[in-house]
């Protein structure tokens, strides 16, 4: 099979090949495959090859020092439009309002409580681009960027002049995509799946939380194909992931090595 994206894959089956289990599904990795393809299509090769950096959770990247939490969140969406190419799209930035606690004593917890979204995308005629964050986020700063880099995704990808892979019923998993594609994979990754214990002075715990449409697997293999159209060494993004998630990237890198090899198109 050849991708329009100048991706190709070799043989019948793409996974006839290997001996183990993969890490997607066939149906999995072709629509990460066909949404890289829509995205250089539609967002230009040219910038994605000479401007998408891989971003990193280091001081380099978010350096500022900041008062308050509303101020972290301004400063966090403003670099995250600048690595994104989105610095000077209209936009505005809004905090939700707080969730409610899901504690209402000391030994009292309510169960299954709804939270607000982590984020929204709003594109309105009269009052222009509007996008929410929750601000529980501003005390996780790894789950901020990935809910920023996925709503600024939905701006760029409303602006397709085609719909995405499958149709718009895909589009919150393409935008999952997009945000990797625009470097944000290991927040990405990183923040699919997130496990926290907590203890106070009268409780203690734990809390499961998750972000994004994609699973870890699908977030791990679409940083894979970055790095690879890239060309950028796998250890640069390994030492910024979780501990967990270093396997199943270079597993993703071995894999796409024995199924794809880059078009001269996308490496000129």
């Amino acid at each position: 099979m050849i991708g329009s994206n100048g991706l190709h894959t070799q043989g019948k089956s793409m996974f006839s090949i290997f001996r183990t289990k993969p890490l997607l599904s066939e149906e999995d990795l072709e629509f990460q495959i066909a949404t890289y393809g829509w995205l250089l299509r539609n967002f230009g090769q040219q910038h994605f090859h000479n401007n998408a950096s891989l971003i990193l959770p280091t001081r380099e990247f978010f350096p500022s020092e900041v008062t308050s939490a509303d101020e972290a969140s301004i400063e966090t969406f403003n670099r995250v439009k600048r690595y994104a190419g989105m610095e000077h799209w209209p936009c505005t930035l809004v905090a939700q309002e707080e969730d409610v606690s899901p504690r209402i004593a000391p030994t009292v917890a309510i169960q299954n409580k709804p939270n607000g979204p982590l984020g929204t995308f709003q594109a309105a005629p009269e009052s222009g681009v509007t996008i929410s964050y929750n601000p529980s986020l501003t005390a996780q700063p790894m789950q901020l960027v990935a809910t920023l880099a996925h709503e600024l995704s939905h701006y760029l990808t409303s602006t397709a002049a085609e719909a995405p892979p499958g149709g718009w019923d895909n589009w919150e998993f393409a935008t999952d995509i997009t945000a990797t594609f625009l470097g944000f994979g290991i927040f990405m990754a990183n923040s699919a799946f997130n496990f926290r214990q907590y203890t106070d002075s009268d409780s203690q715990g734990w809390q499961v939380s998750g972000s994004g449409y994609l699973s870890e697997a699908e977030h791990i293999f679409a940083l894979a194909i970055f790095l690879k159209l890239k060309g950028i060494p796998l250890t640069e993004a390994q030492s910024h992931l979780k501990p967990s998630l270093r396997k199943p990237l270079r597993k993703a890198a071995k894999e796409l090595s024995s199924l794809m090899i880059i078009d001269n198109q996308l490496t000129n």
